[in-house]
């Protein structure tokens, strides 16, 4: 589907805001639009301050969260930590349990398994805490929908404290304590603290009550903060405020690495040692091999991954987390193909506002990523379900303008259970509802979106020319990572440039193209633009939207085609 292309217009302080901050013009122009034309906050902006994070006291109910995990430790009751599967759960769970036996309590942790538990804090999982003899369980990345879980636990004499950070139902569960910035009632400035982001939070209240030396207080939550910056990008929440400044730092951090499994998950992963890692890094490369644990098996292995003193286990476990991956994407792939033949057989139209693909045997841990490879294709809010013994679950994405929570929370009675928030959600429903869910979430979507947005869209963030691409408009633009939600990676356009030359075929999908503009050629990649060969033949005038992306190759920078069209 060809995009429709949003050009910029030059803010009117971007002159001054270069000379202001010493950068190149096109790196102002990207701060203004993005509502950095204050020179104060555009500084504030490129060099994020640790100092700026808001204290944990500021979220709701955090000082009796705080007080209950101080009396558990001290009577060294059984404290067990409750996890999700994703990568923003298993984080969230190693930093909570590492932190607690930091302070000498007692922990140990459970993560339901996606295919034969699912997803959320299960009756059974509380029947088990009181079996095993725990009196207080805490919720990771979890539990803001668990009201009838805590209501057992309360019968149980267990104590539940909640972290988390989706949206709430109308009622909130009756636990000693639920910290969610997103509950209501919480003044909490950040709405966009992911799960370990929540987590963090506790374990800086807790470690901060220790009495340590400031210097050991912050070297120690500094190093929490390389997993948090992980489950952070891997949540794709807001990279921007609070969330900016963990995932900058964290990331930094990254490029010393001490934990075994972060070491093997990197190695695996192919990162270069001793550098760190970019975003774009860790959500394509470290993020999906974490995943690949709660997807295709156990969650329980990536937490045992970095929590482990052994070495050799490490390996041996990000060995596991490369192999599943790879099974990942072949399940991915196999149903991706067998929905593409479907809309092959039926094309999608004009009406189809929205869409819902189901069928048997679909592998459930993959299809939230079939779902976004969809909206990816189709640019429609995108639902995919696997059905088995009459019951059908699944997960789906969403595109600008559509809630998804708020579109299910229209036809509740549809589901047997369902969360998530507005570009995410999971559902169970019973397989025969699956049409009836169709045609009711087409006709919602329908009535708010207009047919204009169902075309993707690509906003150029700056015009420019092939003069101005050179190594420092490259290494200025690296102050405005992490790119990620809400703070993209910027795309650049160049305006009636000339094909030079014959493009070369690369792995028979991707090519690599002279453009000229003036005296001036570079050549430009393009990864699977093989079948847009025709429109890239010698002497083709053309506009081409692209990124400057690391080539650590070259040891220099790559200019990237997005999209191209006739200029």
């Amino acid at each position: 589907m060809r995009k429709r292309w949003i050009l910029p217009e030059a803010p009117d302080c971007a002159r001054g805001l270069a000379a202001e901050l010493c950068v190149p013009l096109a790196i102002a122009t990207l701060l203004a639009r993005r509502g950095l034309g204050d020179p104060a906050a555009a500084r504030e902006f490129l060099k994020p301050n640790l100092a700026a994070l808001h204290a944990p006291a500021a979220l709701l109910d955090m000082d009796r969260a705080l007080a209950r995990l101080q009396r558990a430790i001290r009577d060294r009751e059984k404290i067990r930590i409750h996890g999700d599967y994703d990568v923003d759960g298993i984080t969230s769970t190693v930093i909570l349990k590492t932190a607690i036996e930091m302070a000498g309590g007692q922990v140990s942790f459970t993560i339901p398994h996606r295919l034969k538990e699912g997803y959320g804090i299960q009756l059974a999982a509380v029947d088990l805490c009181a079996a095993d003899g725990v009196t207080l369980m805490v919720s990771v990345d979890t539990g803001i929908r668990a009201a009838e879980v805590v209501r057992r636990a309360r019968e149980l004499a267990i104590d539940v404290i909640i972290t988390d950070h989706h949206l709430p139902e109308a009622e909130i569960p009756d636990a000693l304590a639920v910290i969610n910035p997103n509950r209501p009632g919480c003044s909490y400035p950040n709405k966009d603290l992911c799960g370990v982001g929540v987590t963090f939070k506790l374990v800086e209240a807790l470690l901060s009550s220790l009495g340590w030396e400031p210097a050991r207080l912050a070297r120690i939550l500094g190093s929490f903060l390389k997993l948090v910056a992980i489950g952070t990008v891997a949540d794709v929440v807001s990279l921007t405020g609070e969330n900016r400044i963990i995932v900058r730092h964290g990331l930094a951090g990254l490029g010393d690495v001490r934990n075994h499994g972060l070491r093997a998950l990197f190695e695996v992963a192919k990162l270069e040692p001793g550098c760190a890692p970019t975003a774009r890094h860790i959500g394509f490369r470290v993020a999906p091999r974490i995943n690949a644990a709660g997807r295709m098996a156990s969650a329980s292995d990536a937490v045992e991954l970095f929590l482990t003193q052994d070495a050799g286990r490490a390996r041996e476990i990000a060995a596991q987390l490369h192999e599943l991956n790879t099974a990942r994407q072949a399940e991915e792939a196999a149903v991706v193909e067998a929905i593409l033949e479907e809309c092959a057989r039926q094309p999608i139209g004009e009406a189809h506002f929205a869409l819902v693909f189901c069928a048997e045997n679909w592998h459930r841990g993959v299809l939230g990523i079939v779902a976004s490879r969809l909206v990816e294709r189709f640019h429609r809010p995108t639902f995919v379900l696997g059905e088995e013994n009459g019951v059908a679950q699944g997960s789906g994405r969403s595109i600008a303008g559509c809630h998804l929570l708020d579109a299910l929370d229209a036809m509740p009675e549809i589901f047997v259970k369902y969360g998530g928030h507005s570009h995410a959600a999971g559902l169970t429903m019973p397989a025969e509802a699956v049409g009836n869910f169709r045609e009711r979430f087409n006709s919602h979507v329908a009535g708010i979106l207009k047919p204009e947005d169902l075309r993707p869209s690509l906003t150029v963030d700056a015009v420019v020319s092939l003069d101005d691409l050179n190594d420092r408009l490259f290494q200025d633009l690296q102050m405005l990572e992490p790119f990620g939600s809400q703070n993209p990676e910027p795309v650049f356009a160049v305006l009636n440039v000339e094909v030079s030359g014959p493009l070369t075929l690369m792995k028979e999908k991707h090519v690599r193209v002279p453009l000229r503009q003036g005296s001036r050629t570079i050549f430009f990649k393009g990864f699977h633009f093989a079948e847009r060969a025709a429109e890239l033949q010698p002497g083709a005038r053309i506009d081409v939207a692209f990124t400057l992306e690391e080539d650590r190759y070259r040891q220099s920078w790559s200019a990237v085609m997005k999209d191209v069209r006739v200029s």
